[in-house]
């Protein structure tokens, strides 16, 4: 399985997840089974606010689960349609939020969770 993470500097595991999925600079991808890491540079970085292209911003690779701090509507259904499953990072590292992640101990976030915008309101947001 390849997990998504955003971030906004390349760390390793010790990588801190970023709070917004759509800015983040890189995505880090990590493969549970092969134990490996790669990392995209953020294709969609310039997008209007709302207009978030996941495909895009992760430049066409595959990864079957995105786990981060705040994403939005747009952006959850369209991950959902292909098949990615969004889930909520707790604060820390790409370590930690690992291990969550293997003890199913991290929600999934739903389209009425997401990121309303950014006037003032949390929406959901984890930044």
């Amino acid at each position: 399985m390849k997990l998504c993470f955003p971030v906004e500097s390349y760390n390793g595991l010790e990588s801190e997840v970023y709070n917004h999925f759509g800015s983040a600079p890189i995505f880090v991808v990590f493969d549970t089974e092969a134990k490996t890491i790669d990392t995209i540079n953020n294709q969609d970085l310039g997008h209007a606010h709302g207009m978030c292209s996941p495909l895009k911003a992760l430049d066409g690779e595959k990864v079957d689960t995105i786990i981060v701090g705040g994403i939005g509507a747009g952006a959850i259904s369209q991950l959902n349609n292909m098949g990615i499953r969004v889930y909520r990072a707790s604060q820390g590292t790409l370590q930690t939020n690992i291990e969550l992640f293997e003890h199913n101990t991290m929600s999934e976030i739903s389209i009425n969770q997401a990121c309303a915008g950014h006037d003032g309101h949390d929406g959901g947001c984890a930044h």
